[in-house]
């Protein structure tokens, strides 16, 4: 069912979920005139702390998710919120039909068109630097919104995006599958590698979900597509509208790929261009430029344009960020590391057995001994935290030395005892962070004060 106006006339709306996202949907809810009652599963005092001044604004349960829900004429989940939740079921059962934070903001918005950034890995840094791309490439008047599972929520850009701006959206596995009728102008898919299987309850679910990303799609639009990853070249081939594709190698399928230092470029029908990459380390970070960038000419922006914002882009905080120095050992902050692939990603970048490598968190799902490989070739100590850290040892025991270190402060501190000259620390967990954090920008963020306070 779509979240339409008739629909929309039914003034009662529930949240299922207060987190960043739950709290945006019903503060845009209450804007456009509904009454709103907001559901969560945490303690009422740390729900309270949470809203801070927003609690007063709407009514709202804690605790768990009552039958006051089934008053809604339809319910707003919260991305978190698994799909089998009991709550979910009786809302369907008694007929309201339930939304994600997504569909509703968009469909309570001006009809601002959406460019839609997806994968396992990647999905922020491309996120960012196509909307630098776009910032720059508008016609003047215009402008482009990042938001999304970027840290800006849908319900909050939607309120400062007009109907001739751009919202340019990272989305999540967990958002796209919440969306029954996302229609994005623009999209890619970037890679897909085992990764929230406890949520999705196995890697068949993990693809479906991404796969929603351009079913709604049609000629009028286009999607860019990684060939090189065989999952996704498999998803692209249902997609009908147009679709462009980046890789490694130059070949028939693919419109960007690398050759001699530059991207290279050549849409159906048009001439080939040769773009200068922004500055930032691995050849993760080469796809997603590529992508960025068909996403930018694609829509149609100035070449020039495109190449400006590739030469000012500094990256992303979090991502492979380096953090500082502490007596010779250099610091590199991954925590958007949460999962294996990521890690692995990261290993790629060092070339000699001088890392040591923080591992752990909360775990996922996924085993950690893909990462052997790399371990025993660039790791010379690995540093076990959270509640994976028995996990992490039993998978890559005997890979390297293993420091157990319970927290991220015992880590750092271990890390400088038995560094040597030219080490690299390098926080790259391959875990979420909710164990002990808010979130990774948390994690990331003690990370980097700890760093600080011994610089």
């Amino acid at each position: 069912m779509r979240l339409d106006p008739k629909l929309l006339r039914r003034k009662k709306a529930a949240v299922l979920g207060l987190g960043k996202s739950g709290q945006a949907a019903a503060s845009l809810l209450r804007r456009k005139g509904f009454t709103v009652f907001g559901s969560d599963t945490r303690p009422r005092a740390a729900l309270k702390a949470a809203l801070g001044r927003r609690a007063a604004g709407f009514s709202w349960e804690a605790g768990g998710h009552s039958d006051r829900l089934l008053q809604a004429g339809f319910a707003v989940k919260s991305p978190g919120l698994p799909a089998s939740a009991p709550i979910l079921a009786k809302l369907r059962s008694a007929g309201i039909p339930v939304f994600s934070e997504v569909e509703t903001a968009l469909a309570l918005g001006r009809g601002t068109p959406v460019v839609a950034v997806t994968g396992t890995n990647g999905k922020t840094t491309t996120t960012a630097l196509t909307a630098e791309i776009f910032r720059r490439g508008l016609p003047c008047g215009r402008q482009a919104h990042a938001a999304g599972n970027i840290g800006h929520p849908v319900a909050e850009a939607v309120l400062q995006a007009r109907a001739k701006d751009v919202l340019i959206l990272e989305v999540s596995s967990y958002q796209i599958e919440d969306s029954q009728h996302f229609h994005p102008r623009a999209a890619a898919l970037l890679n897909i590698t085992p990764d929230h299987l406890d949520h999705h309850g196995g890697m068949e679910h993990y693809i479906a979900a991404k796969a929603k990303l351009f079913q709604e799609q049609d000629g009028d639009d286009f999607c860019v597509f990684n060939a090189e990853d065989p999952l996704v070249l498999k998803l692209s081939r249902a997609c009908r509208c147009r679709r462009l594709y980046f890789g490694h190698k130059k070949g028939a399928l693919c419109h960007a790929w690398p050759q001699g230092g530059k991207i290279r470029v050549r849409l159906p029908g048009g001439r080939e261009t040769a773009l200068v990459p922004p500055r930032l380390p691995g050849s993760h970070n080469l796809e997603n430029a590529m992508a960025a960038v068909l996403l930018g000419l694609g829509w149609g922006l100035p070449v020039r344009a495109v190449q400006a914002a590739l030469k000012a882009f500094p990256g992303v905080p979090h991502r492979l960020e380096e953090a500082g120095v502490v007596d010779g050992l250099r610091c590199i902050n991954d925590s958007k590391a949460t999962n294996v692939d990521s890690t692995m990603v990261a290993l790629r970048t060092f070339s000699r057995k001088k890392v040591l490598l923080i591992l752990g968190g909360l775990h996922k799902g996924s085993p950690y001994t893909p990462l052997r490989p790399l371990v025993e070739s660039v790791v010379k100590g690995i540093l076990t935290i959270g509640s994976a850290a028995g996990e992490v040892e039993k998978d890559l025991q005997a890979a390297a030395p293993i420091f157990p270190c319970r927290d991220l402060k015992t880590a750092f501190a271990t890390a400088l005892q038995i560094r040597a000259p030219g080490d690299v620390l390098l926080l790259s967990p391959a875990c979420a962070s909710f164990d002990q954090f808010r979130d990774f920008e948390d994690r990331g963020d003690q990370f980097k004060a700890l760093v600080k306070s011994r610089r």
